[in-house]
């Protein structure tokens, strides 16, 4: 199905508040707009490189919400989004700064009980902090990067103490070592030069792939950095063509990571290629597109579900909704946001005070039935689940180019450590 694009500003609901918000920003709710509220956040990257792949996360939190205020609410209470473009024009893809500043907004409205995002790791980075002094809780359904969650740094992500950002996928520390594992058990990957975008994602990805690969025994022959704003990779493309190596691993989004697919078609066509989830959905597939994806594998920091029998009502419920094909990380969004709502239910029966102190601590002891299992987190706010699925980009004419179930093919879930 080809995918429409929709505004990127059609849903941002940011500056409508109680019943302006309820009647005008969210399925025209105003028969609601004298009762018990909740909001809850939703922030990526809406404008830039990355817009499309956000836009289907932000969709998959706004289904869960929909289904719940048409069943009548969450024991009482409407759920009115708030949505936040994380991104910027200047960028031309996710800013840190833009998402401290939406942050900082969602953290002065009280009603604000808890946030669906981010998709990046480099906004997470600058989100949590705040979200720690205001003892707010987020969950991300796409952002991987371990350090956010590392103990070792909760002085600088979590000055409170407690846990505040919670995960709905695994973090690079298993993405990058398990991709490393089946470069080297599947695809007998002797030689490989990294690559990263310079964005914290990008980084600490390749960290943890080239240390998982050289210590199982591949050699690394190189390792550059990508510019996500410059247009020509060709000096290094040409400088891993000179060194021969087997593979290209790639940390980063789809900025930089279009343009590395299309100029290394040009350079190293046979080589392999491979990367994580930055490169793993529609913005790196209609961006680069056929034949510069061709063979491209990456992961997903999370079990394939669009195609399984226990997802198919989501499925079709999302296309008939957004007439779009959903991807694995509007599943994991979705189950955020069934996370964030049974929070809400177990605080609203409690009959504790409905804040986000009381969100944050319910969030923290889920253990929730989504579409993708019993989601549950460690002290640290980490999902409990490790698996990490593998893709490979291969081009079936049968579907529009640009169809990403049809060309991103589920290969197998990467061999762990």
């Amino acid at each position: 199905m080809t995918k429409i694009r929709l505004s990127r500003r059609a849903f941002n609901v940011a500056a409508l508040t109680g019943a302006t918000a309820l009647a005008t920003g969210f399925g025209g709710l105003s028969a609601f707009a004298a009762d018990k509220v909740v909001k809850i956040g939703i922030t990526v990257p809406l404008t830039g490189a990355d817009a499309e792949d956000a836009t289907l996360i932000k969709d998959g939190a706004m289904l869960a919400f929909e289904e719940a205020n048409a069943k009548g609410g969450v024991h009482g209470y409407k759920i009115v989004p708030v949505v936040y473009d994380n991104g910027t024009a200047t960028a031309g893809q996710y800013d840190p700064a833009q998402a401290a500043t939406n942050t900082k907004k969602l953290v002065s409205d009280p009603l604000v009980v808890a946030n669906v995002g981010p998709e990046m790791s480099g906004d997470g980075k600058a989100m949590s902090p705040i979200l720690s002094e205001a003892d707010m809780a987020t969950i991300t359904p796409a952002s991987t990067n371990p350090d956010i969650t590392n103990p070792k740094m909760a002085g600088q992500f979590r000055p409170k103490g407690k846990a505040v950002y919670f995960r709905t996928v695994t973090t690079d520390a298993y993405q990058g070592p398990e991709m490393a594992n089946y470069f080297k058990e599947k695809l007998h990957v002797k030689s490989v030069f990294v690559l990263d975008d310079s964005g914290a994602y990008g980084v600490g990805l390749a960290d943890a792939f080239q240390n998982r690969a050289k210590k199982i025994g591949i050699k690394i022959v190189g390792r550059d950095q990508l510019n996500p704003k410059e247009a020509d990779y060709t000096t290094v493309l040409t400088k891993i063509k000179g060194l021969h190596p087997d593979a290209i691993y790639y940390g980063g989004v789809a900025q930089a990571g279009v343009k590395l697919a299309k100029q290394a078609h040009e350079i190293v066509p046979k080589m392999i290629k491979g990367g994580g989830d930055g490169i793993s959905g529609g913005s790196f597939l209609s961006g680069a597109g056929f034949p510069a994806v061709e063979g491209w594998y990456s992961t997903n920091a999370g079990p394939h579900l669009t195609e399984s029998p226990k997802a198919a009502k989501f499925v079709k419920d999302f296309k008939a909704k957004f007439n779009k094909v959903p991807d694995d990380y509007s599943i994991t969004s979705y189950d955020a946001a069934q996370v964030i709502l049974a929070a809400i239910e177990k605080v609203a029966k409690s009959g504790k005070k409905m804040n986000r102190s009381n969100i944050r601590d319910a969030i923290q002891n889920s253990h929730v039935k989504t579409l993708q299992g019993t989601v549950s987190f460690d002290k640290n706010g980490d999902i409990k689940d490790r698996t990490v699925s593998v893709f490979q980009y291969r081009h079936d004419t049968s579907h529009p180019a640009d169809d990403l179930t049809a060309q991103l093919k589920y290969l197998t879930v990467a061999p762990q450590a």
